[in-house]
């Protein structure tokens, strides 16, 4: 364990977890505070709700491709920062709306779609930054802290924000939100790195194909990133819209679906510890057979089972998803060139999520159909087979880590699909 934390040593890594680690309890927060301040304004219903997430949700979706641009093209530490330091304005901004009992729902959804731009721009640009910072077989461990101390955020943010509504009320904890952004950008600014690459004179629309070429030519990753869409849709379906269904009649209600979710998150917190020292030699094959553990819960969730192993299954699954964010992360950063790492990100980025409110959508209609039981069979049948499918390709089996010695001892070869390895720039740590 100390090992791994040495990267924490290098005091850009360690800017960049402070600045991701506080943005992300910011993040953990807003969501219970704009549903409270959306709510108890005049007028305030679910449907205004509605509207100012997909605002922000929607503008991201259509935005994060071009971030992935931008952030390939530009200094990625400086876009960061310009990043953070709108999505401050933004939700500043808002928190004044609420605290002055001026907010309106157009002005709000408008702030809501700067957000959404700002965590476009942001995205593409943190997620390829860092294998500029760390190189190597830390790289591996550096994802694994990364994401520890994210999850550790989101779970106190989660936390804090019933508290701090129901004592300082919505509008003044989206001013703490604010305040988050603001530090998180003041903190990236300590986090330089070199550009990557001279900006192309190429115009968007070329840097887009660029990237989708680079995207589709590696079999591995958008084969995995399909197989991901997939179990993605299956997931929101089922534990996002079926899960609380369960909950309320069998289950005891809010406190039963509460306990569920906090085993998860504690399987987050496992997983990336794990993900921190475990190495396997295959590491996207490893991932593939991962998301077969998103599975169990479905199950027990369509019998429905007792409490505590409904919870056992969403810990493994929570424990497998960060596994499998830390291992598949690392290894499409030591495979694609740093000079396209960003749009091959932003890509993976909108084809994993891009899906969610098809099963956000379908739930409903199909369990009202086929009943709730069966419905989450089918979801839990769907993963296994995707994943089970996915690993049929040699592609996914051979990917393979770059410091492991190949099986027949002689030289580590290539995965196949795969572009050359470009250098990548000298990190601290």
């Amino acid at each position: 364990m100390a090992g791994n934390l040495s990267v924490l040593r290098d005091r850009r890594v360690l800017s960049l977890f402070s600045a991701r680690s506080l943005s992300l309890l910011g993040n953990a927060m807003a969501p219970v505070a704009i549903a409270f301040a959306v709510l108890d304004s005049p007028g305030g219903s679910a449907t205004s709700l509605g509207l100012v997430l997909a605002a922000r949700l929607v503008t991201q979706v259509v935005f994060l491709l071009y971030g992935g641009i931008i952030a390939d093209r530009f200094p990625r530490h400086r876009i960061m920062v310009g990043a953070e330091l709108a999505a401050a304005a933004a939700q500043g901004t808002i928190a004044v709306l609420f605290i002055t009992e001026q907010a309106s729902l157009a002005l709000v959804a408008l702030l809501a779609t700067v957000n959404g731009m700002a965590t476009a721009l942001f995205e593409p640009a943190s997620r390829a930054v860092l294998p500029q910072l760390v190189t190597g077989d830390k790289l591996q461990a550096a994802n694994a802290l990364l994401r520890f101390s994210m999850n550790t955020g989101s779970i106190v943010g989660a936390s804090l924000a019933g508290i701090l509504v129901a004592t300082i009320g919505p509008g003044h904890t989206l001013a703490i939100d604010a305040a988050t952004f603001l530090v998180s950008g003041i903190l990236l600014m300590f986090v330089r790195v070199p550009a990557v690459l001279t900006p192309s004179g190429a115009g968007l629309v070329a840097q887009l194909r660029e990237g989708w070429r680079e995207f589709t030519s590696t079999q591995w990753i958008w084969a995995m990133v399909a197989q991901l869409a997939i179990a993605n849709i299956c997931v929101a379906g089922g534990f996002v819209v079926l899960g609380p269904v369960v909950a309320k009649a069998d289950l005891g209600g809010a406190p039963a679906w509460g306990t569920i979710l906090t085993a998860q998150a504690i399987g987050f917190i496992v997983g990336s510890v794990t993900a921190m020292k475990l190495r396997p030699r295959y590491p996207v094959r490893a991932a593939a057979l991962l998301t077969i553990g998103f599975a169990p819960p479905f199950f027990a969730l369509a019998v429905p089972a007792h409490l505590i192993v409904i919870g056992a299954a969403m810990f493994v699954t929570g424990m497998c998803i960060d596994i499998y964010e830390v291992l598949f992360e690392t290894a499409i950063q030591h495979h694609v060139p740093p000079e396209s790492l960003s749009r091959v990100m932003s890509y993976e980025s909108t084809g994993t999520f891009l899906f969610i409110p098809l099963g956000l959508a379908v739930a409903g209609p199909i369990a009202g159909l086929a009943g709730v039981g069966p419905t989450l069979v089918g979801g839990g049948v769907v993963i296994i087979a995707s994943a089970l499918l996915v690993l049929m390709l040699p592609s996914v089996r051979a990917v393979r880590r770059p410091d492991a010695e190949p099986d027949d001892g002689g030289e580590p070869a290539e995965a196949p699909d795969q572009p050359a390895l470009s250098p990548q720039p000298s990190g601290g740590a």
